[in-house]
């Protein structure tokens, strides 16, 4: 579905093309596949920001010697350098003091970092006047999705919750005319 509303907004004639997300793998593997099967050969990744400091304050929580005033100077630190295009700086940094038998929650960190080293150039994106963070799209999923289709005692089988999704964006994006058109011109629509 995602593919042909790209399609439809003409993505491959678009200048740009950011995808902003959390570290998640399986969205990167859905964007990469995606991006394929649309022939576009050039896209940028990059890790939400906000998502990427928290990880720092992780980090710095644990860090057991640490006091709490550290800890607070350590994130700003290295927030500044990462928002500076600085990320080689920070992962050095995070590999530092990530090292050796330091526990499974803290290299979990500092892989969260590595594996997203590619998608951490918030200064380039930053100076493009284009988005660091996708606050304002989950945001958005949050109160298009969550508080229409959840409910009390609401159970939807996925199909169905799909559809309903597709049509309540149809609505919300002013394009529901568009919809009934294709719907009421289509040749199929009297097969069964």
């Amino acid at each position: 579905m995602i593919q042909f509303y790209l399609e439809k907004l003409g993505i491959c004639s678009a200048d740009k093309i950011l995808f902003v997300a959390d570290g998640a793998r399986w969205i990167w593997n859905r964007v990469e596949q995606l991006m394929r099967s649309l022939g576009i050969k050039k896209w940028f990744e990059l890790l939400d920001f906000y998502h990427a400091v928290e990880h720092l304050g992780k980090i710095s929580e644990l860090q057991k010697g640490w006091k709490t005033s550290e800890k607070e100077r350590w994130v700003k630190k290295y927030r500044k350098l990462l928002i500076n295009g600085k990320s080689n700086e920070v992962i050095g940094e995070i590999k530092r003091i990530c090292k050796g038998k330091r526990g499974k929650k803290l290299l979990r960190e500092r892989d969260y970092f590595i594996r997203n080293q590619k998608r951490l150039n918030f200064e380039y994106i930053k100076n493009e006047n284009l988005p660091i963070g996708s606050g304002a799209m989950e945001s958005s999923i949050r109160r298009v999705i969550n508080m229409r289709l959840k409910g009390a005692a609401t159970y939807w089988l996925r199909e169905n919750a799909e559809k309903m999704l597709m049509l309540r964006c149809y609505f919300k994006s002013g394009r529901w005319d568009m919809l009934k058109r294709l719907a009421f011109s289509s040749k199929h629509i009297l097969e069964v």
